[in-house]
């Protein structure tokens, strides 16, 4: 269920400065909707699955309070980069 290294790196270097920028919020926030695409998909498969329903909102709320911290520093870039992953219509 965690992300591979093939698929962190292409996002890092995707979204970051360079290949060790992961500590951007365009690149967390990358990631984190990279999880929730695995864990939603993984609990319409297992819906009794309690423990990964609950990591799947803790996600979603990580990634929610990171959203709006980008969105209060550099709105264009968070219009980017919810244009870009395909986040809010």
């Amino acid at each position: 269920m965690a992300l591979t290294k093939e698929t962190t790196a292409s996002i890092v270097s995707k979204f970051g400065a360079n290949a060790s920028d992961t500590g951007n919020s365009n690149v967390q926030i990358a990631l984190m909707t990279e999880r929730i695409k695995e864990l939603t998909a993984h609990c319409k498969t297992f819906p009794k699955d309690t423990c990964a329903q609950r990591g799947l909102l803790k996600v979603v709320g990580a990634r929610r309070k990171l959203l709006k911290y980008l969105k209060r520093t550099n709105l264009e870039g968070y219009r980017s980069l919810i244009k870009e992953l395909g986040i809010r219509k």
